[in-house]
């Protein structure tokens, strides 16, 4: 007797379906995209500002190693130095463009053991570009030693791009003659959780504001999206932690988000 079996018996192997992917998750996927790629288009002209610094350079060392290739009695040591920074410069080049990229890429979220300060240092020559275009000065004050949280390096870091964008818009907006002025700080609230804020000393909110400010589709701004904000609390939610919003003393508005720390530490 025969014991194989057809390809429609029960016990026939089968390639099993693969479950239908969450519409939530899909659709915080695409909206985390949108204001990904809408925070890099406000931040064009900062990027196209870095990224021109060391293209400038390089094309200053290429002109002056002709020069130095036509000059008798050119010292190597002097040909040599003008290579180095050439190759020097374009590796700053790229890894702007890589940062950019990696800002810009859509992934598979995955929360991994960071270090915050890490992020935000990151970000930094990003960040003090973009504050320079808007007349604003960046100060970082990171508290050293953090344990590491649990998280998704680019949304936390676009967390951090959300919140500078909006005091960057606010103090645009404010004709005050005053330094203006972007911090950004961490620092262990001793309760298992670490804690990232970005205050201005711009005009801050009204009572009114505070109570809608994470609504999606809510923004003061006349062209904005209203998603930035409502999109860095889902992150935050993500990652087991919160966002708030308190005022800035002794003026301007302070966005922060909480994180829980890994268990283990």
């Amino acid at each position: 007797m025969n014991s194989d079996r057809g390809p429609d018996s029960p016990s026939s192997s089968k390639t099993a379906a693969e479950p239908a992917p969450d519409p939530l998750a899909v659709l915080h996927g695409r909206l985390l995209n949108v204001s990904r790629m809408a925070t890099i288009g406000e931040m064009a002209a900062g990027v196209a500002h870095e990224l021109n610094q060391p293209l400038t350079a390089i094309a200053n060392y290429a002109h002056a190693c002709e020069r130095l290739l036509t000059r008798p009695g050119t010292d190597p040591n002097e040909l040599r130095e003008a290579l180095r920074q050439i190759s020097q410069q374009t590796t700053r080049a790229a890894d702007i463009i890589r940062r950019l990229r990696a800002l810009a890429r859509s992934r598979q979220v995955e929360h991994t053991p960071i270090e915050l300060n890490a992020l935000v240092e990151e970000l930094q020559e990003l960040m003090r570009t973009d504050a320079s275009l808007h007349g604003v000065e960046l100060s970082l004050d990171l508290a050293p030693g953090l344990p590491r949280v649990a998280a998704d390096p680019g949304e936390i870091q676009q967390v951090v791009l959300n919140f500078l964008r909006n005091s960057l818009e606010a103090l645009s907006a404010q004709s005050s003659a005053s330094p203006k002025v972007v911090a950004i700080t961490t620092v262990s609230t001793g309760n298992q959780a670490v804690e990232l804020a970005v205050s201005d000393n711009g005009p801050g909110l009204s009572p009114a504001m505070t109570k809608r400010v994470f609504d999606p589709f809510f923004s003061t701004k006349e062209n904005g999206t209203g998603l930035g904000l409502a999109i860095s609390s889902t992150i935050a939610r993500a990652h087991g932690g919160t966002v708030g919003y308190r005022p800035n003393k002794p003026a301007g508005a302070c966005f922060y988000i909480v994180l829980p720390t890994q268990p283990s530490e």
